[in-house]
C-alpha cells in the first residue's frame, strides 16, 4: 500500500512539474491578467470512451478524416487523463469546472451522500440517501425527452423533465429544499458556462440526461440552453424503429446509439446556423457549446451488436485496440458528423474564429476483452466469473454498507465511519489472501483524504477498490467493458484542441481534462480563475496553444 501511494504522490508531482513548465508562459499572462480574446466561439465535444489509442489507430487507417483533419491544426495530447473516477458525472465536470470530486464533491451519477434525506421524507428520520443523478429522476421513460409533467403536477419551469418528487432533500433555516442535481456540486464549484453566461455570453450544451443541469453550476442558470434527449428511454418505436423490442432503449444496440447521437448533432448545426435548438428562432452563435457522443462508448460495451441482417460482437479485436466492426462503424460516424460540424462552422465563416476541443468523459475498460473477469454466477460468454463483490464481502464480515456503487470500480459507503477499520481489515485480508475482490489497490484513510477529501463529510466514500484491470463488478451477461476506474484503459482518452491558426503539435506531456475548463475560458477572452475548482486547485491552462500557423486549403476558401 506504501508503494502505491508513493507511486502516486511521484506521478502527481512529476506531471505538476510538467505541466508547471510547460505552461509558464500561459499560467503568467492569466496572473497578470492578460486574458484578450483569440476566438469568438468554444465547440466542445466528448466522444464518450473514446482512447487516445482509438484516435490514433483511427488517424493512421483513415488520413483523410476529420479527425485527421483537427489534427493537422491542432495540439494532439498523448497522455491526456480523464477525471477519477471516471464515471461520465464526474468526467464531464472535469472538462467545464477544472477540478476533480476533491472540489465539486460528485464521484459519480449514482452516489450517496450521509447529510441529505430521501426523496419523499421531508426532511424527517435518519439523513442518508441515494442520489441518483441520472435517468431515474425523469418523469416518463417512454419519452425521448423524459417526459413532462402531467396536468396540475409541480415541476420547475427550467427543467421540466425532471421530476422533483424524485430529488433528494436538505434541511435549511428555511425549511425543506429540494436538491436539484446543480445544487449537488460543493465548495461553490462553478463551470464555464457559468462564467460565460454571467459575462453576457450564449451558452448550449447537448448530453445523455436532463439531469446533466447540473453543468448550469449552483446559479441554475449557466445554460441558455439544454438539450438532453433520454438515453436510457424506450421511446424506439416511436422514434424510428417500430419493430424494435418492446422494452429496448437507445443503448441496446450501437446502431440505435448512432441515430440517437445524431439528434444531439442535428440541434449542434442549428447552434452553429445560430438557431435555437428547435431550429426556429435565432438567436445567435453561442460562445460555448457542444455535444457528447454515445454511439462509440456502446460499441466498446455491447456482446450482441446488429449489424445488417448478422450479430457480432463490439469491443476491441485485440490489446492494440483494433476495433470491431461495430466500433469502426460508431467511430466513423463521429467523425462523419465531426466532418457535417466543420462544414457548418466554414459555411458560416467561424472556423477560424472557433476553437474545437474533442476529448472524451471517459474511456472504457478492458480493451483487451481476453483480461474480463466479472461476478461469480455472471453467464457472460467472454468473461471469467471469479470475483467477489466488495459490499458483499463487507456485509458477509458484519460491516453495515450504506451503498456501492460498482462498475470497474466500487465506491463504497459505510453506515458508520467508524466501521472503516473493520471494513480495510477485511479487504486487505481478502486481497492478501485469494482476492477474490481481484483488488489492485485499495484507498483508505489518509491516502483516500489526501485525494478525494474526508469521508466524515457525508459525501466522499469511506472506500474506493481499484481493481485488477479487466474486472468488471458485474453479472451483465450484455457488456464487454465498463468505465468508472482509475485503469490506464479508462483515463488514457483522446484530447485535441484545432484552429486553422494552430501548427500540428504532439504534446506526450501528462495533461488532464481539468485543464480544458480554464483553456476554454482563456480562448474566450476570460478569467480562468473565475473558476472556484481552477483557485482550490490550482489547475493551469493547457500548453501548446500559442503558436500560431497559417490555413489549409478548406481555411483559405473560407
Amino acid at each position: 500500500m506504501k508503494e502505491i501511494e508513493k507511486w502516486f504522490g511521484l506521478t502527481a508531482i512529476f506531471s505538476a512539474s510538467v505541466l508547471a513548465f510547460t505552461s509558464m508562459g500561459a499560467a503568467a499572462q492569466d496572473q497578470d491578467g492578460d486574458h484578450h480574446q483569440r476566438y469568438a466561439h468554444v465547440l466542445l465535444i466528448s466522444v464518450d470512451g473514446m482512447h487516445e489509442a482509438d484516435l490514433e489507430n483511427y488517424v493512421r487507417s483513415h488520413p483523410q478524416s476529420t479527425f485527421a483533419k483537427l489534427a493537422r491544426h491542432g495540439v494532439e495530447y498523448t497522455h491526456a487523463s480523464t477525471s477519477k473516477p471516471s464515471d461520465s458525472f464526474p468526467g464531464m465536470l472535469a472538462l467545464v469546472t477544472g477540478g476533480t470530486p476533491l472540489s465539486h464533491g460528485v464521484f459519480y451519477d449514482d452516489t450517496y451522500d450521509a447529510t441529505l434525506y430521501p426523496p419523499g421524507s421531508n426532511c424527517s428520520g435518519t439523513p442518508g440517501t441515494e442520489v441518483t443523478n441520472f435517468e431515474a429522476l425523469d418523469w416518463d421513460l417512454s419519452k425521448l425527452d423524459g417526459g413532462s409533467p402531467p396536468a396540475g403536477a409541480s415541476y420547475d419551469p427550467r427543467n421540466p423533465h425532471i421530476n422533483p418528487a424524485n430529488l433528494p432533500l436538505r434541511k435549511t433555516s428555511a425549511g425543506c429544499e429540494k436538491i436539484w442535481p446543480h445544487l449537488y456540486l460543493q465548495n461553490g464549484t462553478n463551470t464555464v458556462f457559468e462564467v460565460a453566461h454571467q459575462a453576457g455570453l450564449r451558452t448550449a450544451w447537448s448530453d445523455k440526461h436532463p439531469a446533466y443541469e447540473i453543468l448550469n453550476g449552483p446559479s441554475g442558470l449557466g445554460l441558455d440552453e439544454l438539450y438532453a434527449p433520454e438515453i436510457n428511454s424506450t421511446s424506439l418505436q416511436t422514434n424510428g424503429y417500430p419493430s424494435a423490442p418492446a422494452g429496448d432503449d437507445w443503448t441496446s444496440d450501437p446502431t440505435y446509439t448512432r441515430t440517437y447521437d445524431g439528434f444531439k448533432v442535428k440541434v449542434v448545426l442549428n447552434w452553429i446556423n445560430g438557431l435555437d435548438q428547435t431550429g426556429a428562432k435565432q438567436v445567435g452563435v453561442p460562445a460555448i457549446f457542444g455535444m457528447n457522443f454515445q454511439a462509440v462508448s456502446v460499441a466498446q460495451k455491447v456482446t450482441v451488436a446488429m449489424e445488417g441482417s448478422s450479430s457480432t460482437r463490439g469491443g476491441y479485436l485485440d490489446a492494440a485496440a483494433s476495433p470491431t466492426l461495430p466500433v469502426t462503424q460508431s467511430l466513423d460516424y463521429v467523425d462523419g458528423a465531426l466532418g457535417q460540424m466543420y462544414e457548418a462552422l466554414k459555411a458560416n465563416h467561424l472556423l477560424r474564429s472557433t476553437l474545437v476541443i474533442v476529448g472524451a468523459k471517459h474511456g472504457q475498460s478492458p480493451i483487451d476483452v481476453k483480461k474480463l473477469h466479472m461476478l461469480s454466477g455472471s453467464k457472460n460468454a467472454y468473461a471469467t466469473a471469479d470475483v467477489s463483490d466488495v459490499a458483499d464481502l463487507l456485509t458477509n464480515g458484519g460491516v453495515p454498507v450504506a451503498q456501492e456503487t460498482a462498475d470497474d470500480v466500487s465506491l463504497i459507503w459505510l453506515k458508520n465511519h467508524s466501521d472503516a477499520p473493520k471494513a480495510v481489515s477485511i479487504l486487505s485480508a481478502d486481497q492478501a489472501g485469494n482476492n477474490s475482490t481481484h483488488t489492485q489497490t485499495l484507498y483508505h484513510d489518509a491516502a483516500l483524504k489526501a485525494i478525494w477529501g474526508n469521508p466524515a463529510g457525508g459525501r466522499v466514500p469511506d472506500i474506493i477498490v481499484q481493481p485488477v484491470p479487466g474486472t468488471i463488478y458485474s453479472k451483465s451477461a450484455a457488456k464487454l467493458a465498463e468505465h468508472g476506474g482509475l485503469a490506464t484503459d479508462d483515463t488514457n482518452t483522446l484530447l485535441v484542441v484545432s484552429n486553422p491558426h494552430l501548427h500540428k503539435s504532439v504534446v506526450n506531456a501528462p495533461v488532464t481534462n481539468m485543464q480544458v475548463a480554464p483553456t476554454i475560458l482563456k480562448a474566450l477572452g476570460l478569467d480562468p480563475h473565475k473558476l472556484a475548482a481552477v483557485q482550490r486547485e490550482g489547475t493551469q491552462t493547457l500548453p501548446g496553444l500559442d503558436a500560431s500557423g497559417g490555413g489549409d486549403e478548406d481555411d483559405r476558401s473560407e
